[in-house]
């Protein structure tokens, strides 16, 4: 699946080999995987924040970090977010030895695939960001999944250091087990002081730069049209992308 992807990448492709290798080792990979279960998250609509999921924020910068599943789709439903300044895949919650691609994907490094978003709170609240993330995003009930990808760096996960966001996600997960908005319980996990670290190149902006690959057509593109369907007000058509050097 897609790990046999990267280490293709990895290897040392490059140039429009690289992209054509992309496109045909997804279509082979992806040709014998199951569909996905249901219900899938993203087609949930969940309800808005409230209380302390909710609170209000001033300042003009604020980050977090997300972790559901495959970075590629969790940073393409962001990157259309409208107030969303930047979202970046990457690793967290292990070592900076650790945080390539090849060794992530033992599953053994601790860390997490996880996308760090930054955003202005004053276009996009926190609690909008929550709702994005539980409905669209990715399925938080999952254990250590995400459809066809399995292994704990797929896992559900919030990582914050901000005190207010992490007092709103426990109250968020509270509210929406208390509306009985998932059939299963939901397994989100709440990290702080973690390091992030940003992934490799290759894996950035990969929804708008391979729209056509088999995994990205099948798992993600059906988060970005609940993402414009459900958050018609927050969905931005044109994504804000990765500067690659």
């Amino acid at each position: 699946m897609k790990l046999s992807f990267e280490q293709g990448i990895a290897a040392g492709v490059a140039g429009l080999v690289a992209t054509a290798l992309i496109a045909g080792v997804l279509m082979v990979d992806h040709s014998a995987v199951a569909a996905p279960l249901e219900p899938s998250a993203q087609r949930q609509a969940l309800p808005a924040a409230q209380g302390d999921a909710a609170f209000g924020d001033q300042a003009t910068h604020a980050s977090v970090v997300f972790a559901g599943g495959c970075f590629w789709g969790v940073q393409g439903v962001f990157q259309h977010v409208k107030g969303v300044s930047n979202a970046v895949s990457g690793y967290i919650g292990g070592s900076a030895a650790d945080a390539h691609y090849e060794r992530v994907s033992t599953g053994r490094t601790g860390h997490a695939e996880a996308v760090k978003v930054d955003y202005d709170p004053r276009q996009v609240s926190y609690g909008q960001l929550l709702q994005v993330f539980f409905s669209v995003a990715h399925d938080p009930t999952q254990l250590n999944r995400q459809g066809p990808d399995q292994g704990s760096q797929y896992r559900s996960a919030i990582f914050s250091d901000d005190l207010r966001q992490q007092a709103a996600n426990r109250a968020y997960i509270t509210q929406l087990g208390q509306a009985g908005s998932y059939r299963a319980p939901i397994v989100t996990q709440l990290g702080s002081g973690q390091r992030f670290y940003p992934a490799e190149s290759y894996h950035q902006n990969y929804m708008t730069n391979y729209p056509q690959a088999a995994y990205i057509r099948y798992y993600d593109a059906p988060k970005l049209a609940a993402l414009g369907k459900q958050f018609p007000a927050l969905y931005r058509r044109d994504a804000v992308l990765v500067p690659m050097r």
